[in-house]
C-alpha cells in the first residue's frame, strides 16, 4: 500500500494543469518529475504544490502502514512509498529521486527529526542551490540513518511518532539508499531559464 500511494504522478497532474500538457517534466528541463523542475519550469507556486504532494505522499503511506501493521508497518509503508515515487510502476520505473516523499516519511516516522529533512528539500528545490543539493542531501541522508539508530538505542521519546525500534534506522536506510542511487544516477544538468510568458509567471 505504501508504495502505490508513492507512485502517485503529483508531478504530471501539476504540469498537465499547469501548462494544459505542453509541457512534461520528464523531457523538459532536468528530466526529473519532481518539486525542483516543476519550480522551474511552470512556477513557484506548482513547484510549492508538488513539494506539498509528495511530503503529503510520504506522510499519508506511512500513517496508513502504522494504521494496518503497526508501529513497523508506518515504518516499511514509509520507505515503500519513497520507492513508489522513485519507480513507478506506471511509467516504467521513471520516477522522482524521493525527497519529498522522504520527508513526509520522517514527518511521520521520526518527527524529531523533522525539521532538519524539511531545510534540506527547501533547499534542493531551488535552482539557485541546485548544484549543492546532491551533497547537502546525502549528508542529511546518513544523519537521518545515524539519528534514527541512536534514538532506537537510546530508546528516547519520538514526539507523535512510533515507538523507535531498529525498524526505524533500518526504514531510514532504504529511504536514504533509495535517493542515493538516484542523485547519483540520474543526470542533474543545468536548467535553462524559463521562457517569458510560461505558466504561473
Amino acid at each position: 500500500m505504501g508504495y502505490l500511494v508513492g507512485t502517485t504522478p503529483s508531478a504530471d497532474l501539476a504540469a498537465r494543469l499547469a501548462s494544459g500538457g505542453t509541457i512534461d517534466l520528464r523531457t523538459s528541463g532536468s528530466g526529473n518529475p519532481g518539486g525542483a523542475n516543476a519550480y522551474t519550469l511552470l512556477g513557484p507556486r506548482w513547484g510549492a504544490a508538488v513539494i506539498g504532494a509528495d511530503i503529503a505522499k510520504g506522510t499519508a503511506a506511512s500513517f496508513l502502514g502504522r494504521a494496518v501493521a503497526g508501529d513497523t508497518g508506518g515504518c516499511v509503508a514509509g520507505a515503500a512509498s519513497v520507492i513508489g515515487h522513485c519507480f513507478p510502476v506506471w511509467t516504467g520505473g521513471r520516477g522522482g529521486k524521493g525527497v519529498g516523499a522522504s520527508v513526509g516519511q520522517c514527518l511521520a516516522t521520526f518527527p524529531a527529526y523533522f525539521p532538519i529533512d524539511l531545510a534540506v528539500a527547501g533547499v534542493t528545490s531551488t535552482s539557485r542551490w541546485r548544484a549543492r543539493a546532491r551533497a547537502a542531501t546525502l549528508a542529511s541522508s546518513t544523519l537521518w540513518v545515524l539519528s534514527g539508530a541512536l534514538w532506537w538505542r537510546r530508546r528516547w521519546p519520538n514526539l507523535w511518532g512510533p515507538r523507535p525500534t531498529v525498524a526505524l534506522p533500518l526504514a531510514n536506510l532504504v529511504s536514504s539508499g533509495v535517493i542515493a542511487y538516484r542523485f547519483l544516477t540520474v543526470p542533474n544538468p543545468t536548467l535553462p531559464p524559463k521562457a517569458p510568458g510560461g505558466p504561473d509567471r
